[in-house]
């Protein structure tokens, strides 16, 4: 799939792909993306509504790649962690990934491409909340 982003997917640019879908999203239909843990069910119903409309990941794809860059800066301000590049080694849907502070990989742009693909099976939500149960349980385990 060709993506082609301004700026480019790279890790520090992330941050500003995720404003500019808040920014859309609030002048499209009037959605306040606040970056907060509760603010991935608003994404899970946008890309819900596209899945209703019939697109695919090819015609929705920037769109897409900015909330997963989103949902993944819920990831980083909440739970920790950075953007870095995808190893090569783990095939994905995009070039970045959440390595959060226990060093686990999260992929939150791959998981919006695969609400769009397979609906209310797949749960943002809920991958959101295992990223972070786990992050805390590993704090709780260094630290405790």
């Amino acid at each position: 799939m060709q993506v082609h982003l301004n700026p480019l997917l790279e890790p520090g640019n992330a941050p500003r792909h995720a404003a500019a879908i808040v920014a859309t999203a609030a002048d499209i239909s009037g959605t306040e993306l606040d970056y907060s843990p509760e603010s991935i069910g608003l994404v899970e119903d946008i890309i819900d509504g596209f899945r209703d409309e019939g697109v695919t990941g090819e015609e929705m794809a920037e769109a897409l790649v900015a909330f997963g860059c989103y949902v993944g800066e819920i990831l980083t301000r909440h739970v920790g962690g950075a953007w870095r590049p995808a190893q090569a080694a783990h095939p994905t849907t995009a070039s970045l990934v959440v390595e959060l502070p226990d060093a686990r990989e999260c992929h939150p742009i791959d998981w919006v491409f695969r609400r769009l693909t397979s609906g209310t099976d797949i749960s943002i939500r809920a991958l959101y909340a295992t990223a972070a149960a786990q992050n805390s349980a590993t704090d709780e385990g260094t630290h405790g």
